[in-house]
This record gives C-alpha cells, structure tokens and sequence, in this order.
C-alpha cells in the first residue's frame, strides 16, 4: 500500500524534525523551513500531498499566506495550521484564505496532532475516492449519450433501411395478388404479404420503444373521458375472441384524465390483446376504470392462470420471448414493453395483480 505524503513547514528546524519523528514511520514526509522553501519542495514533487502542517508565524511569508498560495497547484490537500498565537483574525484568515483543515496551537499534544493527522489523511482519502467516484459518473454519463445517439442512428436505419424494401414487397405482393395465378401460386403470395406485414408491424414496433426510450415519442396531451375501447381492435384480435368465446365487458367512468387519446387507446387494445391470449374459453374479459385518489385507475382482467413473480418480471422485458412467440405466433414480444413505454410518457407504470379468477393489469393516469 502506498504511503500517504505529508510537508511539514516550520522555521524552527527543529519542530519539523519533531514533527518528521512523530509521523515517518506511518508517511512520507516532506521538509521545509519557510514557506519559499515549501513552495519548491512541492514544485519538486508532482505526485499527490495529502496533507500540509504548516507553523503560522514565519518570516518572508505567513503560514496562511504560504497555504494561499498551494490552493492553485493542491487544491485537493488537507491543511492544518500551527501556531503559539490565538488571535481571532489568524483564526479568520487561515479559515478564509487557506481553506484549513484544523487550527493547533503550540505546544502541540504529541496524541492530539496525531489523531489530528489521521482524521484528516482519511478526509483526503474519502475526497480522492469521491474524485474517483465522480471521474467515473462522468464516463457512465458520456456512455449513456452514446447509448442514446446509437438508438437514434438504430431508429433511422430501421426506419429507412427496414421500411422501404418492406414497403415494395408489399407493393408487388398486392400487385401479384390481383393477377391470374394458379392456387399454389395465390398461397404463397399470401403467405409473403402476411410475413411481411409481420415483420411491418415489429418494425413499427420497435420504433416505438426506441422513440419513448430516446424522448422522442410525441405526445398530444388531452383532457379526455374515455368510452370504449373495442373500437379499433385489431382484426387479430377479433378474431382470437370469437374462435375463444371470449366476450368484453366494459365498465368506464365517465370522468376526464390528461392523456393522449390514440397512446392510451394502443396500450388498452394491446391489454386486451394479451388478455385474450392467455384467457380461459368462454370467459369474460372485463375493461374498467374507477377513481384512485387523484387518479383515475384502469383495470384489465381475464379469467386464466396466475403469473408467478419471475414470469412478470420477465416478460416486461424488451423482446422477451416466450412459447407462442417461439411457436410462430401473431405477437412480437415487445407488447407489454409498448406499454410501459408509453406510459412511462404519461408518468404511469403497468402494475399486475392476481386475482382468486385470474389476473389483472392496471395503471393510473392522472384526472384533469
């Protein structure tokens, strides 16, 4: 371990000899007998000082006007004054003007300047690791903006790498669909449109996350009582439902909250989208909201297995896949994630509960 480094300074030679014995079996001590002389020993030695015990009375130059002098080339140093004076004003100008640690008068208690020296090595030490801590903060932080200009170049190239053949395909697909082709032919064009609106909707998807993930999702705050949600669901959906006997029942408030209206509507539908899903057949999905304190609360439930802990931890998680998705279903795994995003814009959060029936998903928004 690397000793601590302390500069003695006294005109009397024979305290920072005193001095010298006193600390150098613990330190590397440093030696001089007015405050020029201090000044070169520390121009001689550019590594770290931890700390400066300096008399305050010396000739040519004070001990307040020699630690002045050391704020520019050590600021971090600890300092401590020493002197057979205890006026006020040296008291005042050491604390102003040398930024000291301690004031000691002399004669100085052997064990007090020691525990003196200690307390302020560890101030040095916890400063140095803070400086560390700091240093470090700085670099996580310059990480981060990399981060966020690496999401935004990722958005772009998506965006404009990803849309445009996407949107050919689809084009030329359509084109394909409506000409004279044989049944096999008529299938497989199929098939390649339905992969390619697939791969539209993830890639919408995922834009998304990345544009609420870098602040740049706009939002069109309203005040607004929302009605219904099951109009606008997605044809998936629908479907889903009616193959599952699954019916929706919707029980809304009719009180205002500050929202954008198309965002709350998407994280909704995509709720019961995933209701749905995992619901039991023949079952209700039930859509409510009620006041919550100065929120108002909307719940989504459906009656089906509960979701253990580590399940809903997981699958908040941006592109967690589970069996369905791993079997080729309709769903991206990025739906709840969606949600969270958006919501994170409006100051909410998706919370779950299970219920003795089956499980429920909420979130607040705020009335107004």
């Amino acid at each position: 371990m690397t000793k601590h480094t302390i500069l003695c300074v006294d005109d009397e030679i024979d305290n920072v000899d005193a001095l010298e014995r006193l600390f150098r079996k613990k330190f590397t001590v440093l030696k001089a007998t007015s405050g020029k002389e201090a000044l070169e020993v520390l121009a001689k030695n550019p590594g770290p000082v931890s700390l400066i015990i300096t008399d305050q009375r010396m000739p040519e130059m004070t001990g307040v006007e020699f630690l002045e002098k050391t704020l520019n080339s050590h600021p971090e140093t600890v300092r401590i004054l020493l002197t057979g004076y205890t006026d006020l004003e040296s008291v005042i100008m050491a604390v102003n003007k040398g930024q000291i640690f301690r004031y000691l008068t002399k004669p100085w208690d052997p064990v007090d300047l020691s525990n003196t020296v200690e307390h302020a090595i560890e101030r040095f030490a916890l400063g140095q690791e803070l400086k560390q801590k700091n240093a470090e903060l700085a670099r996580a932080l310059e990480d981060l903006k990399s981060l966020d200009v690496a999401k935004s170049n990722f958005m772009i190239l998506i965006n404009h790498e990803l849309k445009t053949p996407l949107t050919s395909i689809l084009s030329f697909s359509s084109l394909l669909s409506e000409s004279n082709l044989a049944d096999e032919d008529k299938l497989m064009v199929n098939r390649i449109t339905k992969s390619a609106e697939r791969l539209k909707s993830l890639v919408e998807d995922v834009l998304l996350v990345v544009r609420a993930e870098t602040n740049q999702l706009k939002i069109d705050m309203q005040s607004i009582a929302f009605s219904q949600f099951d109009e606008g669901l997605g044809k998936d959906v629908v479907d889903m439902m009616n193959k599952k006997h699954q019916k929706l029942v919707s029980k809304l408030e009719p009180v205002n909250v500050k929202a954008d209206v198309r965002l709350i509507k998407q994280v909704v539908q995509r709720l019961i989208h995933n209701a749905a899903k995992f619901g039991v057949e023949s079952s209700e999905i039930h859509v409510e909201s009620l006041r919550h304190g100065n929120n108002l609360r909307f719940l989504v439930s459906n009656k089906g297995p509960h979701l253990p802990a580590s399940v809903i931890d997981k699958i908040m998680k941006p592109f967690y896949i589970d069996e369905d998705v791993m079997h080729h279903s309709t769903g991206t795994g990025l739906g709840l994630t969606i949600c969270q995003s958006i919501l994170k814009s409006h100051n909410s959060h998706l919370q779950f509960k299970n219920t003795d029936q089956g499980v429920m998903v909420f979130f607040d928004l705020a009335v107004g």
